[in-house]
């Protein structure tokens, strides 16, 4: 898979969460719900849907994509995804990732089985065909590497620290079941955003894709992907710790490809009682 349409699975993103932990305890849990439009050269072709619970440790993930505007014309290109796992301090600790999805009349499968920070097994379809110049996925590249999905939830230590600098210094080491990359995040700036359910400020970062394994570095897409402008914005979700994106940029040759939030809603505060 394209390490366009792995970013623009993260940043379509949805994560809906609940706890199974061990002995009672009071456990914070907030949500967010809404859409996300896709857009290249300021038409509309795509939409993503978006639904998040966090509720103590644990999260859960799922995302709905779907064509739409101009988009209706060209694709039929659908699919869903979901994730589980915890958050441990500032890390995403996944259990488990599948996503299926069909476009241009071919079905992609992805099925991941995480554990402490690693891929434990990985099953995708289809596979790449083989060619000599392709940088070859071996187990080491299954350590310390998280699904798309639960690259989108972005937790800080402190609070304090979630909308400043501190949100973008990450190196994001993801694997999407073909590929393996890393997404680089550098602070840019805070902007205020209104008028889709959440107004406020929102993290800009600078980010960069530098591929590692499962690509061929000879492609065009692959060196014009080292080199594009790309910009992450990020929100908070109820929790004061964790951020998710709400805008994501990049600079492609057909032109610009914005996913944005459309709607949003967010619940935060809330104490439910969870099993520990």
């Amino acid at each position: 898979m394209s390490g366009l349409k792995s970013i623009g699975s993260i940043l379509a993103a949805s994560l809906v969460a609940g706890a199974v932990l061990a002995g009672p305890a009071h456990a914070s849990k907030s949500s967010v719900g809404g859409r996300y439009a896709i857009s290249v050269a300021g038409f509309k072709i795509g939409e993503g849907t978006l639904s998040l619970v966090m509720q103590g440790e644990a999260y859960s993930a799922k995302v709905g994509l779907r064509p739409a505007g101009i988009g209706n014309l060209f694709s039929t290109g659908k699919g869903g995804a979901e994730a589980s796992g915890w958050l441990v301090g500032s890390k995403v600790v996944p259990a488990k990732y599948q996503m299926a999805s069909r476009a241009a009349d071919r079905d992609f499968y992805v099925a991941l089985k995480q554990g402490s920070g690693n891929i434990r097994e990985a099953e995708a379809m289809p596979q790449f065909r083989p060619n000599e110049e392709r940088i070859q996925v071996t187990r080491k590249h299954h350590r310390n590497a998280i699904d798309p999905l639960s690259a989108a939830l972005m937790p800080v230590r402190q609070a304090g620290d979630a909308m400043g600098p501190t949100a973008c210094k990450r190196k994001l080491p993801i694997f999407d079941g073909w590929t393996r990359f890393d997404i680089q995040l550098s602070y840019r700036e805070i902007k205020e955003v209104s008028g889709k359910g959440y107004d406020g400020p929102v993290v800009v970062c600078n980010a960069r894709w530098i591929p590692v394994a499962g690509h061929r570095p000879s492609k065009e897409s692959v060196k014009y992907m080292e080199k594009a402008a790309m910009e992450v914005w990020l929100a908070p979700t109820g929790r004061d710790n964790v951020l998710i994106p709400y805008r994501l940029q990049l600079d492609t040759k057909s032109g610009r490809l914005v996913v944005e939030a459309s709607k949003l809603d967010i619940e935060g505060g809330e104490t439910d009682r969870a099993q520990r």
